[in-house]
């Protein structure tokens, strides 16, 4: 197939079985392979910034793989995802593992390159370090954004032994630079103890809103996916996915797991309900393969992705 034929896809696993062919996020093309590009989907393999368990570092290559068993069409939100954009993958961000500071600069420089030569970026961490360069660049892109950050914790603290930049600050500093839309921040699956009650002030200060983990269990999966398009409403949404949203039983390989969180197909759920809403970037981070048992976490999070590249083909401006 040549590119004016229309975007190029996966190997076919008809063909090519999917235990063999590329390495590549479900077997796409490479960035440089394709005249054009959609999304691009990059690793950010940097994990310097956890406060417990290290490890996110392998999480690109491990997500990359799991992706081999996605198919072509999304039943659930009837798109092709593969057929109605160009997605490609754009390898791994390459940044110091042993220095910070230099780190959050270098992914910063690269996303806004890979952006320079796509419309819309899904990034594979990493550490949720990530997050606050990747907003950066989604600030200078689109202006203030509203934010739909799911995890287990709220990664609006202020710091770690004096450290400014971790992966439980990213929030906080983004809120301060003005990165973010105000009162259309929204956290999902929040649970577990906290340092103390003026943590939920601080954040509640910032104007998150959130949906605990408890709050699902009463109410559901679509009263969820309700109250977060309507606080989310017509902005340009950034959808930040820490895989320790998942309860352990489903997403053991993470650096700070909580018991009592999601099931994945509450969180398939969620993000299936969103479809057409303005998501105009997204990051998977967390994932450490180290922890875990039977490729359940990086499974979990290669369907997440394949989620999102769902959302971002049934955007406004796609469907248009």
């Amino acid at each position: 197939m040549s590119q004016t034929d229309g975007p190029i896809g996966p190997e076919d696993p008809l063909e090519v079985p999917r235990f063999a062919g590329r390495s590549t996020f479900a077997r796409l093309p490479r960035r440089d392979e394709v005249e054009r590009c959609d999304v691009a989907v990059a690793g950010i393999p940097f994990d310097s910034g956890v406060t417990y368990r290290p490890g996110a570092r392998f999480g690109p290559h491990a997500i990359r793989n799991a992706t081999r068993l996605l198919r072509s069409y999304h039943p659930g939100l009837d798109v092709h995802p593969f057929q109605a954009q160009q997605v490609a993958d754009a390898g791994d961000i390459a940044c110091n593992p042993f220095d910070l500071t230099e780190a959050i600069s270098q992914i910063e420089a690269a996303a806004e390159e890979l952006l320079g030569g796509a419309d819309a970026l899904l990034s594979l961490g990493g550490d949720h370090t990530i997050a606050l360069p990747l907003l950066r660049v989604m600030h200078r892109r689109h202006g203030p954004v509203a934010l739909l950050h799911f995890d287990a914790h709220l990664d609006t603290w202020d710091t770690y032994f004096g450290a400014a930049y971790t992966h439980g600050t990213p929030f906080r500093r983004a809120w301060e630079e003005g990165l973010l839309l105000e009162e259309h921040a929204t956290h999902v699956g929040i649970r577990g103890p906290l340092f103390s009650p003026d943590d939920l002030v601080d954040d509640a200060r910032f104007g998150f809103a959130i949906v605990t983990a408890m709050d699902l269990e009463e109410h559901g999966v679509r009263a969820a996916a309700e109250h977060i398009r309507a606080r989310l409403g017509d902005a340009p949404v950034y959808v930040s996915v820490d895989i320790d949203v998942l309860d352990p039983a489903h997403a053991p390989g993470t650096g700070t797991p909580e018991a009592g969180g999601l099931t994945s197909r509450e969180l398939l759920g969620i993000l299936r309900g969103l479809a057409g809403m303005n998501i105009v970037g997204a990051d998977i981070v967390e994932v450490a393969p180290a922890y875990d048992h039977a490729e359940m976490t990086c499974m979990a999070a290669s369907h997440v992705a394949y989620e999102l590249l769902g959302l971002f083909a049934r955007r406004p401006a796609v469907r248009d």
